[in-house]
């Protein structure tokens, strides 16, 4: 199965960071999805823009530390995991995704998708992260 591991650094704190990470209430910063159907403690749905659904499974959840979960939709099935850890100027996040493709024709796809959908979702939340920053300096918070 192909995996994607990346690693960032955010100057901001790792409460922060996990905060806006694990927050399946306010999404709006994710660019790719319409929303997120919380349906108990460890399962959840995004849905995308363009109405596609996938369903996750949390499977580790240790605040600021990891979480984890494996997603599965009609075409793929898969696990991320986000590892936090708290630098001396901020925070590193590491995502490691991993894909498998359910149709053998999609499988030459999933490591560019998989390239493509972490970058994204990094860019979206480096965003978020700059932005709630610069809310919180200019209001004195």
């Amino acid at each position: 199965m192909p995996t994607s591991k990346v690693t960032v650094h955010f100057p901001c704190p790792v409460e922060q960071v996990w905060q806006t990470v694990t927050d399946l209430i306010r999404t709006a910063w994710r660019s790719n999805l319409a929303r997120v159907e919380v349906v108990d403690e460890t399962h959840f749905i995004e849905h995308t823009k363009s109405g596609y659904a996938t369903n996750f499974t949390v499977t580790a959840f240790e605040p600021c530390r990891r979480w984890a979960f494996t997603m599965e939709n009609s075409n793929m099935s898969g696990s991320w995991e986000g590892i936090f850890e708290e630098t001396v100027d901020g925070a590193r996040l590491t995502c490691t995704e991993t894909v498998n493709a359910k149709h053998w024709w999609m499988r030459p796809f999933i490591p560019g998708y998989l390239k493509r959908q972490q970058k994204l979702y990094l860019n979206d939340l480096r965003k978020e992260l700059d932005h709630e920053n610069q809310a919180g300096t200019s209001t004195g918070h």
